[in-house]
């Protein structure tokens, strides 16, 4: 039996001597490889912050003292020290433990959010209750250094650093990447302080005096800790933290146990704001993570651990076609450049950079600024192509509407993971986009069912130079072409069986499944049409005429019913006075648990099965009541 065995709360590690520490280090990492290599999940980012996580719980007294991390994926190492060890075989699974922190899982976890820079505000706010209520508690910020990229840290930097009595410990897990390496000012900062070698000299001396000092009393004490900071400040310069009135204690390496407990100490003990910057290798101590240079195992499938090579076949996915797509648009047309929010490679927009790199430009975890540096590209006669996941655009919705709509700018935004992404839980389900995007003026909002439509829907995006356009696709491997029947203006006929009975509008990956509906309405004697919108905003005036001709019209989506495109459908119908009832489907209006996307578009109804029995039973409601007088208010369905 290990020591990981005999873990039941996070203060029995205060118990362990160094050799059991160094053990336990090993452990947690074998115990890392072999659960996330049959589950997915995120690797490299918790390989690397096993010491640093061992010496926040040695340090500091979860829960009462809050750890708090930015972003989620780098807390495996916290779970499995808060008692959750035996979760991991069910890792990102329905019913399992999440990929996330999760407040219905522990005491040990309270913020569960996986968007990242927003730790700080969250522990401003925390640390100033914690104080108004008199309690004597510390709070911890674990802030990868890709967050600092984001504007809303220094937001909460700026108040932060304004209060000089707040218990609040700022730990920089500096890696030196995000999802792919770390870009900007501050990254260039940080690195310079990684790699200073008179530094790491200087320090090491001093540490070598200070081991050698049998009595060391305060006042030697003050004496040698000014004299690192005079060689801090004479050899790697702390103006920026010194600015914003932060006390700054490092680099430590984030690997040595002890030294990053001392750090963490004497943080915890100036009872005011402190950053305590740790280096940290991501993928540490599992060589396939360590030598793979795109992400080192940030987020990874199934795999064999003994070599790191995915067990299951590599699938043509929906970035993928993205991907390639972009990079032919970017020989044809000089003008078009790429902008992305430090996930060059998880949205495809690798390709592009490999062969246009003056072209495509990384602003780091920085949506807001990544919508409006693209509006003034487009001002200056560029058109930029921003490829973001479909969950963060929430955060950009200002700068969509006030900067790149308002001012016509001819900006495409591509929103992959689109709808239901499932297993990264609740805050990455990209299931707002197209409620959100239909307030906006002007704006066009394209969804393809497959690979052809992409790549035709991309083209046509990229022409429109007056208006921002949205593309957006799921999470996944590309479905097989589905090719219409007819056209009808830019509207695709899938399906015409009987009758103009039912309608179904299908909206982008959702075309597929209601084939399979039309097919089992038709086996029941029902005529129904199937057409794929493409362009679901604005809604046509040919769509408008297809509603007239049927007796019943159904929408369909992989998006939040409120506000979505049955919704804006049934306005647009309202105004043309088609008097037809509408049937609406999509995911309810609630934050959905982790799992399978099959799983979870099943149990919000969005199956073939479950769509054919509740169009069924609609249209048996209406025969009853009478063909020729069709109540003309919408019904909302999960």
């Amino acid at each position: 039996m290990g020591l990981l065995d005999n873990l039941t709360s996070p203060r029995d590690l205060r118990a362990l001597d160094e050799q059991q520490l160094r053990e336990l280090a090993a452990e947690i990492r074998a115990f890392l490889v072999a659960k996330v290599s049959r589950t997915g999940g995120h690797l490299g980012s918790n390989l690397g912050v096993v010491e640093l996580t061992l010496a926040i719980h040695r340090v500091f007294d979860s829960p009462t003292d809050k750890v708090i991390f930015d972003t989620g994926h780098q807390a495996y190492v916290h779970k499995i020290l808060t008692g959750r060890a035996g979760g991991f075989d069910g890792l990102k699974q329905s019913g399992g433990i999440s990929g996330y922190p999760s407040r219905a899982e522990s005491e040990h976890d309270l913020v569960e959010n996986s968007h990242a820079s927003t730790a700080l505000s969250y522990a401003d706010g925390l640390a100033k209750a914690f104080a108004l209520r008199g309690e004597q508690r510390s709070v911890v910020a674990v802030v990868g250094d890709g967050a600092l990229t984001g504007g809303m840290t220094w937001e909460a930097l700026n108040n932060i650093a304004s209060d000089r009595h707040s218990n609040l410990v700022i730990v920089v897990n500096d890696n030196g990447r995000s999802y792919s390496p770390t870009v900007g000012a501050f990254a260039e900062h940080l690195a310079s302080l990684r790699t200073n070698p008179h530094y790491e000299q200087a320090l090491d001396q001093v540490r070598r005096k200070l081991t050698r000092t049998k009595f060391v009393g305060p006042p030697m004490y003050d004496a040698l800790h000014a004299i690192k900071k005079g060689l801090k400040d004479a050899i790697a310069p702390q103006g920026m933290f010194e600015d914003l009135g932060l006390k700054y204690l490092g680099p430590v390496d984030g690997h040595d146990l002890d030294a990053v407990e001392q750090a963490l100490t004497l943080a915890k003990n100036f009872h005011g704001p402190v950053i305590v910057h740790a280096l940290t290798r991501k993928g540490m101590g599992y060589p396939p993570a360590e030598r793979h240079m795109a992400d080192n195992f940030h987020g990874v499938g199934t795999f064999d651990p003994e070599t790191g090579e995915p067990l299951a076949a590599v699938a043509t996915i929906w970035t993928d076609v993205f991907r390639d797509e972009l990079v032919q648009l970017g020989a044809e047309r000089p003008d078009l450049v790429a902008v992305t929010a430090a996930m060059l490679h998880p949205t495809g927009l690798d390709g592009f950079s490999t062969a246009y790199p003056e072209r495509t430009f990384d602003v780091g975890i920085a949506e807001q600024h990544a919508i409006t540096a693209a509006a003034g590209m487009a001002m200056g006669g560029l058109h930029p192509v921003v490829a973001i996941y479909a969950t963060f655009l929430n955060r950009a919705f200002d700068q969509v509407l006030m900067d790149a709509a308002l001012h016509k700018c001819g900006v495409t935004i591509v929103l992959d993971r689109a709808g239901v992404t499932g297993d990264d839980g609740a805050s990455h389900n990209g299931m707002w986009d197209m409620s959100i995007l239909q307030v906006v003026p002007g704006l066009r909002l394209a969804a393809p069912r497959d690979g052809t439509r992409l790549r035709e829907l991309l083209r046509e995006a990229v022409e429109v130079a007056d208006a921002p356009t949205v593309v957006r696709f799921p999470k996944g491997a590309v479905q097989v072409d589905l090719d219409a029947v007819e056209k009808v203006g830019t509207v695709d006929v899938m399906a015409r069986v009987g009758a103009p009975d039912v309608l179904i509008v299908a909206v982008g990956s959702m075309v597929a499944t209601c084939l399979d509906v039309a097919q089992r309405l038709a086996a029941q004697g029902i005529g129904v049409t199937v057409v794929d919108p493409r362009w679901v905003k604005p809604v046509t005036p040919e769509l408008v005429e297809l509603a007239r001709q049927h007796r019943l019209i159904v929408s369909v989506e992989d998006n939040g019913r409120v506000g979505g495109c049955g919704s804006v459908l049934t306005q647009a119908l309202l105004d043309a006075c088609v008097d037809r009832p509408v049937q609406v489907f999509g995911i309810p209006q609630q934050f959905l648990d982790h799992g399978k996307r099959a799983a979870i578009l099943d149990a919000v109804g969005l199956t073939a099965q479950g769509l054919a029995r509740d169009i069924t039973a609609r249209m048996s409601a209406l025969a009853e009541v009478g063909s020729d007088s069709p109540a003309s208010a919408p019904t909302e369905s999960a």
